[in-house]
């Protein structure tokens, strides 16, 4: 059976992905940054249009449950810019939501993300494609094993991939034990995000070897330095075999972020002079194929 990947148009062989930005976000809310919403589908169409510029084919964005995810917007913007896009359902840190609105779904929260992945986002029609949560720092709290308690359930009815956010790049080895060594989930539908904040080359080998997708995202941000290691990272991690693990993202989560367009219009090139096309066209089409197949049949 050919592997797809549901996006907010319907299901697409995985193999028409082309080249995909596996973390980003066109549209974001919280109260956690006020004053730095990404509400604007004119320019949300303005970063696809640049971005499927450069040859990108899809965009996966992480945006969850109540935090302002465009979903009424996204299926006319994936027509409008010929591109693939892949909604989440979810939900973030605790920090990310009121308090009220967290009370209401503490014991509905695996039905909320199957229906958003099955049936649709409210009355839009698009279904999401994955499943996003977040781990905290350095560890798995109370609002994370509710989440992920609840999205492994989701994913074992539905097949959906599921997505963390890693509290700055930290508590992969805890998420994973939760995941996959509670819950069940096999290791290779897990993306764990974040990876380039923290790092620490030990705890990425550690979770590429148990399997997991490993999420390098957030390129640009002088405040975490991730740029100028990535090469090495990326390298280090290839030559012990696990370059079909690895994945790359913009995660523009406020508008001054370059996010997808510099992804291939600047890292691109300079990862391609470091570690080779091989490896990137591997990075950027063949794992994402992989790792965002939705169904019980993917593998």
């Amino acid at each position: 059976m050919v592997a797809t990947v549901r996006t907010v148009l319907g299901d697409v062989p995985a193999g028409e992905l082309g080249v995909c930005d596996a973390h980003d976000h066109l549209f974001l809310r919280s109260p956690v940054l006020p004053g730095q919403e990404l509400d604007d589908p004119g320019r949300a169409a303005d970063r696809l249009r640049a971005f499927h510029g450069l040859g990108g084919g899809s965009v996966v964005q992480w945006t969850p449950y109540g935090m302002g995810r465009g979903a009424d917007s996204l299926a006319e913007l994936a027509r409008s810019t010929g591109t693939h896009l892949v909604a989440a359902t979810g939900l973030h840190q605790a920090a990310h939501y009121a308090a009220e609105l967290l009370d209401r779904f503490q014991d509905t929260l695996a039905e909320l993300f199957v229906r958003e992945l099955t049936v649709g986002i409210g009355s839009t029609g698009v279904r999401a494609g994955l499943i996003k949560v977040a781990g905290a720092f350095h560890g798995v709290d109370a609002h994370a094993r509710l989440t992920m308690t609840a999205a492994a359930e989701a994913h074992h009815r539905t097949g959906a991939p599921i997505a963390v956010h890693l509290e700055l790049g930290t508590g992969a080895l805890d998420v994973l034990d939760l995941l996959c060594g509670e819950c069940g989930v096999p290791p290779h539908r897990v993306i764990l995000g974040h990876l380039g904040r923290s790092p620490d080359g030990v705890v990425q080998r550690e979770a590429a070897r148990a399997g997991a997708f490993l999420a390098f995202d957030g390129p640009s941000r002088a405040n975490h330095a991730t740029d100028w290691r990535l090469p090495e990272e990326l390298a280090a991690l290839t030559e012990a075999g696990f370059g079909p693990q690895l994945l790359l993202g913009g995660d523009a989560t406020v508008p001054e972020t370059p996010g997808m367009p510099y992804l291939l219009r600047r890292l691109r090139p300079r990862l391609e002079h470091t570690l080779g096309k091989g490896l990137l066209d591997l990075v950027l089409i063949d794992n994402p194929a992989r790792a965002f197949a939705f169904g019980p049949e993917a593998s």
